[in-house]
């Protein structure tokens, strides 16, 4: 059966990042990185809201308690339930923003942060408790991008744009070891972006200027490619109340003709079964 995107909100975003599913709300929670702006969508009732940032996002998750998370440029913020918003850590680099991140399977956050000219070393990964103690896992990545847990919470998948590949960690009480090379994306065909992993323990990944999102079996072997028509895909997550539809964020920045549909929010109906993600413990 060929997969058909569909355009699940029409949008205009510069650098749409992060798709959630937030399953006690019922809805779809994502960023426009440069666009300072937090987006839901209720799929059942068509239901959207806009939050703006105090400065750029490059992710936002539920919180347990309500509210959200974000990883910002300076560091990570907290909203709670009525819209306040605090920083939980701010650490403000000169050139450095916050963008993507991950709930894992504890409720701590793994944020990723990367230089605005994408200089190698230039970025890390951290990880944050729900206390606000933050530990530096990787000091040394250029593009921190998708992180992903396997379902049984013992493996960490994580992209650094510019190596082109996704690589694997073992994990445990939150703790990684053993980096090691898992998928490779091959020359020309894109650089892995956002990943999310599905009941099955296979990992999606979208191809910025590839226009496809792709699934590698839990071997790491390539299993199939699904054509977008944008070229600029940032990130992929499961959500609907039985997490059986791909959403799919878009990008138009830095296109001299962006697709039509470039920067809206696409969805690949029916497309598997995901893993319902936890909420920030915070």
């Amino acid at each position: 059966m060929t997969a058909v995107p569909e355009q699940a909100v029409a949008a205009r975003a510069e650098l749409g990042e992060g798709p959630t599913w937030d399953p006690d709300a019922r809805r779809l929670i994502w960023v426009d990185i440069l666009g300072s702006r937090v987006h839901t969508l209720d799929p059942a009732t068509g239901t959207r809201t806009e939050l703006v940032t105090p400065q750029h996002v490059g992710a936002a998750k539920p919180r347990a308690g309500g509210g959200l998370v974000v990883n910002l440029r300076d560091g990570i913020g907290l909203y709670d339930r009525g819209g306040a918003f605090s920083w939980l850590h701010h650490d403000p680099v000169p050139g450095r923003r916050g963008n993507d991140a991950v709930v894992a399977p504890d409720g701590s956050l793994w944020a990723g942060t990367m230089r605005y000219d994408e200089a190698p070393g230039g970025g890390t990964l951290s990880r944050i408790a729900p206390d606000g103690t933050v530990r530096t896992v990787l000091d040394d990545v250029a593009v921190s991008n998708g992180t992903a847990f396997s379902p049984d919470g013992t493996r960490m998948y994580y992209v650094d744009s510019p190596t082109c590949r996704i690589d694997v960690f073992d994990h445990d009480a939150g703790q990684v070891r053993d980096r090691r090379p898992w998928a490779e994306i091959e020359p020309g065909a894109g650089w892995p972006d956002g990943i999310t992993v599905d009941a099955d323990g296979a990992v999606w990944v979208v191809l910025w200027d590839g226009a496809a999102v792709r699934r590698y079996s839990p071997a790491g072997r390539l299993d199939r490619v699904i054509d977008l028509p944008v070229p600029r895909p940032t990130a992929c997550a499961f959500g609907g109340t039985e997490l059986a539809d791909l959403y799919i964020t878009t990008a138009r920045t830095g296109l001299v003709r962006p697709d039509p549909l470039s920067g809206s929010l696409l969805v690949l109906p029916g497309l598997g079964r995901g893993l319902p993600q936890p909420a920030f413990a915070g």
